[in-house]
């Protein structure tokens, strides 16, 4: 998929199919995050992939559902900050949605949950697996869906000075 088709047509998607995500798509996932750039380069963080421990987890997330359902549940830890997290944690979503996985990030609505359950302070919980109901990406343009997107219209989020 191009680049600009992957980042328009991505939508946080919630309802996931029961397909498995293969190993070879998991392993290029957390390899996006893998080569985010940090600052500095510290790359303060671990990626948790959280399997047997998925129903615990998902009682420390707001929308429980997205992360009990889901194919595959990422857990950003460590010392990271904000800016870093967002970078690795978007790496992973355009290129999840790049191989036909959809994800979503997730709230956490109880960090010191999330902490013992992945052995360190959570930054993020991913949720990644193959949309339940199927989308057709080539349907349309990037721009077209980039026109589509529920997003403050372009000449009011752009300004020059």
């Amino acid at each position: 998929m191009e680049t600009w088709l992957a980042i328009a047509s991505k939508r946080d998607t919630r309802d996931y199919a029961d397909t498995p995500i293969p190993r070879d798509v998991e392993h290029r996932i957390l390899d996006a995050g893998r080569v985010s750039g940090s600052s500095q380069n510290k790359q303060r963080w671990e990626f948790v992939v959280v399997e047997s421990k998925r129903q615990e987890l998902s009682e420390c997330v707001y929308a429980p559902r997205n992360v009990a359902t889901a194919q595959l549940v990422v857990a950003i830890v460590g010392g990271a900050a904000g800016f870093d997290v967002g970078r690795a944690s978007q790496n992973m979503m355009v290129a999840a949605w790049d191989a036909g996985v959809a994800s979503c990030p997730n709230g956490i609505r109880d960090a010191e949950g999330a902490a013992e359950i992945c052995g360190g302070e959570v930054k993020m919980i991913l949720s990644f697996g193959y949309p339940a109901k199927a989308r057709d990406v080539g349907a349309r343009t990037a721009d077209e869906w980039s026109a589509r997107a529920k997003r403050e219209p372009f000449d009011e989020l752009v300004r020059r000075v």
